[in-house]
């Protein structure tokens, strides 16, 4: 994960910025800046031969370098001063338009930044002004130029270069826009309607919103809420939740101020769903990302295949000292803003991606068409397998090929990671990357994550793939059991250098979650008794914390929510009370939304805003989803939509922290081939993906461009979407994957519109036990207005049941999940129209009926 690396963190300061009119400029740092004197004391590559005949300095940069700093023009021994403040300016041109990765940074490792910003150069003589404070000495600190990584040749001119001292620090102040705050995407017609306004006054406050056409379409008054502790801020908020009329250019205004505009419709969230399971296809390593899926402009080479400059991760050596043997570890997703790929964030990205489809099989109102073949940007579609699961599945194969090869020290244990040996910069395709591969130590709670995330796989494969299935679950109940033989071999938090450290020193949460997700698959009575035996199991406060909640490194509650939704072999009192878990901690963060004058579900203690806020934000909103889809409480589902508005606009910066979506949309965050800002012929970020959000640590962490621009902010307000944030504005897997579970989630919700959704399909199961099972009749009609062929009916069986004799259709059963189809006779259901079929069920036990249906996809109607 890029978050560590200081090393070419780009950290703008405000461009232009002049020393004050009243300071005494320090003195000049630079040495034969105007090239008066040729050439000397400043440096270059060795690809470079710089003259300055003329009184400036120019040099041929050769074409198909790498790297920025392929190409350097640079000078040494600039003494830099914590504390004081810059300003470096500089002349330059480029026969081929570049952008100069402008640096001030210790010279020799760790190559610490003081500076580091990005510079667009031209044909024409350009001036470049930066100024910066100093956050730590560096006696002798590099001026560096890094003008490589074009695939042309270009002359590189420069001149008139100034450092010095006593310039006036720049004060950032974020461009918040209007003080209205709104969901900037848009509300559903019947879901809760509300916004916050950024105002002093004392009073309550007219608010109208206006339809497109200028016309009123509601009215009322705000309440003031006095200052809100997370932005510092003094707000009201208003409610319009009466208005359910669709449209599209709805605006807020309050007291002369407009918000950005929304929409009220029901498919809000279908492009979202889309896009939102896109980016882990756009981020997929070892396969070309194709034009046809993406578009020209995210169409890229494959990453990490073994071709020049790439090492290829399929054959990749461990660090010195760790291992004898080489692994093909091809495939995955990349990470984060970096090239790396760790099983620890794998693993509960892979789980939630499952589990977006999973909840499609378990909850009423989901429905799997969407997600289903065809439907999503993968090239595996149109091979009768759900997209959603090919895209899991191209993850699932990378976390299984970590594992620890038998008859090696700690075999079935998982690698916790691989990547380069040293940091790369930005910007950086990933068939480009130059560095080697390398895998880490294993640790137990990359093992428990395999385990976790190999038994969903088995159960959710099994109708599709079963081979793979049974290579899931192999691998799944190998690391269980070498988790268990070695339960407390813990990643080095210190293991930093070229990727994340993802250090965890408490792997209880991670054995609760690979218990319950291998109890689920299958009900053998070890991982019972290691559900039930656990520390965590009924406890709320642990599971469901209130300041935090699900998280890479607190999984416990993947388990939980696996448990209280997936039929497994719990008792019905064990049911019982691992669903009031679900709904425990949904309580207590449809609490905190209420609370909150931005409605975010979330409020860590002492608006401790963590690393990654939003999708701490998106967790808890996993949970609340799970307990409207077992409840049906409309307060979970309005606690979920108040926390989509946050993401997407109504929060303390008025900004949607989801690219391409609302009108104030992050779109510079820090990754190695989105990288617009540092590179114009780069793209931004594609559509879909969730920037971290505000966190308050940003300062401290040694991110620069947080140390510049951010120091003092409020809590909810220490967020910048720049490219060099890598602590507020990373993009990553882990973050990316409850989106697409929420997207899922609020598409489903919003497909009725301004009623309940309306269904197409009836079914009524009926069923008559006997001494040990049941025969079960079961009647599909059709209600909608399309005859529906052929149709394909799919449940889950709770308890340990069995299908043995069938009748009237073609029946199929991989673990509990069950599909009929038609026989040739009754391939067409007519509107109208009704099906009946039936069978015998064996069972161990007594067993529930089935809770929901899916008819080709689409929800049913009980009854």
């Amino acid at each position: 994960m890029s978050a560590a690396v200081l090393l070419f963190a780009a950290a703008l300061a405000a461009p232009g910025t002049a020393l004050a009119d009243d300071a005494e400029p320090g003195p000049e740092q630079i040495s034969n800046g105007d090239f008066a004197a040729g050439t000397a004391p400043w440096w270059w590559t060795a690809n470079l031969s710089p003259a300055a005949p003329d009184g400036r300095l120019c040099a041929e940069v050769p074409a198909g370098t790498a790297n920025a700093w392929d190409a350097i023009v640079g000078q040494n021994n600039i003494p830099i001063v914590a504390g004081e403040s810059y300003e470096l300016s500089y002349t330059a041109s480029s026969t081929v338009p570049l952008t100069v990765q402008t640096r001030v940074q210790e010279a020799a490792a760790p190559y610490t930044t003081v500076l580091s910003t990005a510079d667009p150069v031209g044909t024409e003589a350009t001036r470049v002004t930066r100024t910066f404070t100093a956050p730590v000495d560096q006696p002798a600190a590099s001026m560096q130029l890094q003008i490589g990584g074009g695939e042309r040749a270009t002359t590189f001119c420069l001149d008139d270069v100034s450092l010095r001292g006593g310039a006036e620090p720049p004060v950032y102040v974020p461009d918040t826009g209007s003080p209205v705050r709104v969901n900037q995407v848009g509300y559903l017609p019947r879901g809760p309607k509300s916004g916050t306004v950024v105002t002093d006054a004392e009073a309550p406050l007219t608010w109208t919103v206006k339809a497109e056409d200028g016309s009123t379409a509601a009215t009322g008054t705000t309440v003031p809420k006095g200052e809100d502790p997370s932005s510092r801020q003094r707000v009201h908020t208003f409610d319009f939740g009466g208005l359910t009329t669709a449209g599209d250019g709805y605006t807020v205004e309050v007291d002369g101020e407009v918000s950005e505009p929304f929409s009220i419709r029901g498919d809000l969230y279908d492009g979202l769903r889309s896009d939102a399971l896109a980016y882990f296809y756009h981020n997929r390593s070892g396969t070309p990302i194709e034009a046809d899926l993406v578009g020209e402009e995210y169409a890229r080479p494959a990453g990490h295949a073994g071709v020049a400059p790439n090492k290829g991760d399929t054959d990749v050596p461990c660090q010195p000292g760790v291992c004898d043997y080489r692994l093909d570890v091809s495939g995955g997703w990349y990470d984060a803003g970096d090239h790396g790929k760790y099983v620890v964030n794998g693993g509960i990205s892979v789980a939630q991606l499952m589990s977006t489809y999973e909840r499609t099989l378990t909850a009423p109102d989901a429905e799997s068409a969407e997600l289903g073949d065809g439907e999503l940007r993968v090239p595996e579609r149109d091979n009768g397998v759900p997209d959603i699961l090919d895209e899991a599945r191209w993850e699932m194969d990378f976390l299984i090929k970590m594992q620890v090869p038998a008859g090696k020290p700690l075999a079935g244990m998982a690698h916790h990671k691989m990547h380069d040996a040293e940091w790369t910069g930005l910007p950086m395709k990933p068939h480009l990357d130059p560095q080697q591969r390398e895998l880490h130590p294993p640790s137990t709670a990359a093992t428990l994550n395999l385990a976790a995330a190999a038994a969903q796989c088995a159960r959710l494969y099994a109708p599709f793939d079963k081979a793979f299935a049974d290579r899931c679950l192999r691998a799944g109940e190998t690391a269980w059991a070498a988790a268990k033989q070695h339960p407390d071999v813990l990643a080095d938090p210190a293991d930093g250098t070229g990727g994340g450290a993802y250090s965890d020193n408490d792997v209880s949460d991670e054995f609760y979650w690979a218990a319950a997700e291998l109890f689920t698959t299958t009900g053998k009575d070890v991982y019972r008794q290691a559900v039930l035996s656990s520390a965590l199991h009924g406890d709320v406060n642990k599971i469901f914390p209130a300041g935090g909640g699900i998280s890479w490194g607190s999984t416990a509650g993947l388990g939980a929510l696996t448990l209280a939704t997936v039929p497994s072999a719990l008792t019905a009192g064990q049911l019982a009370e691992v669903r009031s878990v679900v709904t425990g901690g949904a309580d207590r963060y449809a609490a905190q939304s209420r609370a909150q004058v931005y409605g975010l579900p979330y409020a860590p203690t002492g608006e401790d805003y963590v690393w990654g806020s939003n999708s701490q934000v998106l967790n808890n909103m996993v949970v609340l989803a799970t307990a409207h889809d077992l409840t049906g409480d409309a307060a979970y589902q309005d606690a979920v939509l108040r926390g989509a508005d946050y993401l997407l606009g109504r929060n303390a910066l008025n900004q949607s922290y989801v690219t391409g979506y609302g009108e104030r949309n992050s779109h510079n965050q820090h990754h190695r081939f989105w990288a617009h800002q540092n590179d114009p012929a780069l793209p931004n970020p594609a559509p879909g993906s969730l920037a971290g959000g505000p966190n308050l640590t940003a300062i401290a962490s040694g991110d620069p461009v947080a140390a510049e621009k951010l120091s003092g902010c409020a809590p909810a307000m220490c967020y910048i979407d720049d490219i060099g944030s890598w602590s507020t504005n990373e993009i990553t897997i882990n973050w990316n994957a409850p989106l697409a579970f929420i997207a899922s989630y609020l598409d489903d919700a919003g497909e009725g519109g301004t009623a309940a959704p309306a269904r197409t399909c009836r079914v009524a199961y009926s069923s008559h036990p006997w001494n040990s099972g049941s025969t079960v009749t079961v009647r599909v009609e059709n209600t909608g207005s399309e005859p529906v062929s052929p149709w394909s009916l799919t449940w889950l069986l709770p308890g340990d049941q069995r299908l043995s004799h069938t009748w009237s259709a073609e029946f199929a059963q991989a673990g509990r999940t069950v599909s009929a189809k038609p026989l040739s006779w009754n391939r067409t259901l007519a509107p109208g129209a009704a099906v009946d079929f039936g069978f015998n069920l064996a069972a161990t036990g007594p067993a529930p009926d089935p809770g929901s249906f899916k008819l080709n996809g689409r929800a049913c109607a009980s009854g």
